[in-house]
């Protein structure tokens, strides 16, 4: 496999990864009742479709092409998450763990691609944006758990 290749692929699976991660929190939105929750939810749907918009760019660079959809792993988790939350009695508490959990696997991934492959400049600056997005967010699910 050459170069850009390699790169393009595992930029492909980080945008696989954020697709699930926007389907996610789209689900999660539809799960709780409260405000902040919501409004938290629908800020990472859009900063997920934000970050897969930015990897197909990257990609479209390299002129390789871009994968579309969620993965079925992905898939599998949201139905999981669903069910989990119909028979849970702290429903919210239940989706704030998912989301810790998820945006903690986005971190390691998302280090992962940065340590283990020699980037373009562009390539890592994009990636380490995104990657200090998530630890944000990961910072802010955690206190919104803490609380409820």
């Amino acid at each position: 496999m050459n170069y850009t290749k390699e790169v393009s692929q595992k930029l492909n699976d980080l945008l696989t990864k954020n697709y699930d991660a926007e389907a996610g929190y789209k689900l999660a939105k539809e799960q709780v009742d409260s405000t902040r929750l919501q409004n938290f939810f629908d800020r990472q749907v859009q900063e997920r479709y934000n970050f897969g918009h930015e990897l197909k760019e990257e990609i479209r660079s390299y002129g390789e092409e871009v994968d579309k959809g969620t993965s079925l792993k992905g898939d599998a988790h949201r139905t999981w998450m669903n069910l989990k939350s119909t028979f849970t009695s702290d429903n919210e508490e239940a989706i704030l763990e998912e989301a810790i959990r998820g945006e903690k696997t986005a971190v390691e991934e998302y280090n992962k691609v940065i340590s283990e492959t020699t980037l373009p400049p562009s390539t890592k600056s994009i990636l380490t944006k995104h990657r200090d997005e998530i630890l944000n967010s990961l910072t802010r699910v955690i206190a919104m758990e803490e609380i409820a």
